[in-house]
């Protein structure tokens, strides 16, 4: 007479399945998670227990199978290559045309506003009519007196 369970296509328990306690710590005793005594025990179990030996087993293929699949890092102008790609298909929709400031680094932006600053105070300063000239001939003059100061 045939197992509900393996009329299911599923196996007895006790055939094929592993207790999840016994996974839980062979998984902590290959990562090395495990104290002194913890670990002696659980390598013990593993070396008599056909179950504990299995459950090793299976983990170290699967942890094996794992570690090839890493992911694979996109080449250097991946961003680059999809922007461009969506620019040209949308007709200039998406990603539009740099700025000034996505063009010239920040630095030298700064660096040239600081000299036209510098070029305006200069120029201000400089000239006669200028509001930054300091004037000392009237600094001197007397405050009652009214004598014309030449310019």
């Amino acid at each position: 007479m045939i197992d509900d369970a393996q009329h299911d296509g599923q196996a007895a328990p006790g055939d094929d399945d592993i207790d999840d306690a016994i996974v839980a710590r062979v998984s902590d005793y290959l990562d090395g998670a495990l104290t002194g005594a913890e670990r002696d025990d659980v390598a013990g179990k593993i070396a008599s227990d056909a179950t504990w030996k299995r459950a090793h087993d299976e983990l170290t293929e699967t942890r094996s199978y794992l570690s090839g699949l890493r992911k694979a890092h996109a080449p250097p102008s991946f961003a680059e290559h999809v922007t461009e790609a969506i620019h040209q298909r949308s007709a200039g929709r998406f990603f539009a045309r740099k700025t000034l400031g996505d063009r010239v680094p920040f630095g030298a932006l700064l660096a040239l506003a600081l000299a036209g600053l510098l070029v305006i105070a200069y120029v201000l300063w400089a000239s006669a009519t200028g509001s930054l000239k300091v004037d000392r001939a009237r600094d001197r003059a007397p405050a009652g007196s009214s004598a014309v100061v030449p310019p």
